[in-house]
């Protein structure tokens, strides 16, 4: 059974041979999970847009993504704790880890382009990735978080006491 989502219509994938009663409950428990994943929203911090936020998303959305993927609302959160950030296609709404703060400039552009990809094609398909193929440090960004979450659950600091 699989679930995604593709020019905007939820596609549920399930086995030819399921009984009509399998077949609604199964439909029923992806729609459920496709909803909370992708259409429910967690609390923000604050609510009202942040102007610098909105400003560099814009910017980025130009740059990058053709000018599409620009959220309504985009904002620091703090209730991230095992993601660097998220998005919420339907309300168009990307909310960013307060954990991101301080990364470089370059990697927080990444977080912010890849929440916005995800208001345009909202699953990690191949057209997903190849929104994000125009960014020039989309891998080393990448590899930069994975870092850092290597490092965080090893609760590393990057000093020399860590050799």
């Amino acid at each position: 059974m699989s679930a995604d989502i593709r020019d905007g219509v939820l596609r549920v994938s399930i086995p030819g041979h399921f009984s009509a009663s399998q077949e609604r409950h199964w439909v029923e428990r992806m729609v459920e999970r496709m909803s909370a994943k992708y259409f429910d929203a967690p609390a923000i911090d604050d609510d009202r847009p942040v102007p610098a936020l909105l400003q560099r998303a814009e910017r980025l959305a130009v740059q990058y993504l053709g000018g599409r993927g620009v959220p309504a609302t985009i904002g620091w959160v703090t209730n991230q704790n095992s993601r660097w950030a998220s998005a919420t296609p339907a309300h168009r709404s990307v909310r960013l880890s307060h954990k991101l703060q301080g990364m470089p400039d370059w990697v927080v552009d990444y977080v912010i382009l890849h929440e916005m990809a995800h208001l345009i094609e909202p699953s990690h398909n191949a057209a997903f990735w190849d929104l994000l193929t125009t960014y020039p440090r989309t891998e080393t960004a990448k590899a930069f978080l994975d870092g850092a979450a290597f490092a965080a659950q090893r609760s590393l600091t990057g000093g020399q006491e860590d050799f």
